[in-house]
């Protein structure tokens, strides 16, 4: 093999020609660079030769040893993209592979770079960017239905089959997204409860009317508190993890391999999430009802003289069962929506660390945001209907 280092490449004037000799490779690339830019004078002469059809000027590649893609740059910005298109012509010794490398990178310096568009403002490219975001959010909520159809398809299909039913995957996924979040919803909703009371007692003390706060605290946790908050935690804690998890499954190529083998990604992993999610925020949300009240209770016998036991029989006389069961049937829809919403960007991540951290944000902001919206409209639902 040749020793590269031994020949570096140069240019040699002979009798008004230009002569390209030795090895123009990456190695000789800055060496090659300087010595164009001296003889600038020259190669703009072998340039005028070349475009006024003086063949007997051309640059002679003869004596060209060694040639990679940096020296095939360097010989292209000195005879011109212009020049090389036709070195067949003026070149017929060199190499086919050779001739085909200096026209593939005078096409490359020949290819306009596309700029990115520069923002523009005013209110037209404010509409026009709003306009994108409407589109955005359109196909976004038209995949989510497409991928609850496929999820409710898939698991009808495996209901008369139980042989089928991934209990341990789901047990599993009851511990990750139930058991282990019991102390922050505990926690959280404990504090809320103590806030709502305060609140209570503040606004309730000028009317007199003070013994209401247990009322307010009943119904803010029994109808909407409990499950929104257990739902909202659920969404940052659970739907970015499915994400991330489903997201890295997909860039190591493991569902690729679940599909090889024969297996369905959707029964395999997103059905196992969703029932466990299922059976774990109606707990969750019970947790949070109790939490909530106990913390109001709290507050209740501290600032208000109202000990436990006439709390417990103001909400055993005056709060109705059916506020109760409005806030727990709302436990499981806000539980499918967060499970399907955090496997659907994990599905739609794609191989790399950054898309997956954009899907996890991505499916953070869905879940808490498709939470609050559907707990916005059941509340004016069961307004309308009397619940």
């Amino acid at each position: 093999m040749p020793d590269t280092a031994a020949r570096p490449g140069r240019l040699e004037l002979d009798a008004d020609r230009l002569r390209a000799l030795d090895d123009w490779t990456l190695p000789h690339y800055a060496r090659l660079r300087d010595e164009l830019s001296r003889q600038h004078a020259a190669i703009a002469s072998q340039r005028n030769a070349m475009a006024g059809g003086q063949q007997d000027k051309t640059l002679d590649l003869e004596q060209l040893g060694e040639l990679d893609t940096a020296g095939a740059a360097l010989l292209v910005e000195l005879l011109g993209p212009e020049g090389v298109r036709d070195i067949s012509h003026w070149a017929p010794s060199l190499s086919r592979e050779r001739q085909a490398l200096l026209e593939a990178v005078a096409e490359a310096a020949l290819t306009p770079v596309d700029e990115p568009p520069k923002p523009s403002k005013g209110p037209v490219a404010t509409l026009a960017m709003l306009g994108r975001h409407t589109e955005q959010l359109a196909r976004q909520q038209l995949q989510l239905v497409a991928f609850i159809g496929l999820t409710l398809t898939k698991l009808l299909g495996i209901l008369p089959f139980p042989l089928r039913w991934r209990f341990t995957s789901m047990v599993a996924h009851i511990q990750q997204t139930g058991l282990n979040a019991i102390p922050i919803v505990a926690l959280l909703t404990f504090l809320v409860g103590a806030v709502v009371a305060f609140l209570g007692a503040t606004v309730l003390r000028d009317f007199g009317a003070t013994i209401y706060t247990v009322n307010l605290v009943a119904y803010s946790f029994l109808r909407e508190f409990g499950v929104l908050l257990a739902a909202i935690l659920l969404a940052g804690r659970t739907a970015s993890a499915f994400t991330a998890q489903i997201g890295s499954m997909k860039a190591n190529e493991e569902l690729d391999a679940l599909q090889v083998q024969g297996l369905d990604p959707i029964e395999m992993l997103v059905l196992p999430r969703l029932l466990a999610m299922m059976v774990s925020l109606p707990i969750l949300t019970l947790i949070g009802m109790l939490s909530g009240m106990l913390g109001g209770a709290l507050v209740s016998a501290m600032a208000l003289d109202i000990p436990f036991a006439q709390f417990s029989a103001i909400l055993q006389r005056d709060i109705p069962l059916q506020h109760f069961l409005v806030g727990m049937a709302k436990a499981p829809v806000f539980a499918f929506l967060i499970a399907v919403i955090g496997c659907l960007e994990g599905f739609k991540s794609a191989a790399s660390a950054e898309s997956v951290g954009e899907h996890t944000t991505s499916s953070v902001v869905q879940s808490i945001f498709m939470v609050i919206l559907l707990d916005a409209l059941a509340a004016l639902f069961f307004m309308e209907m009397g619940w």
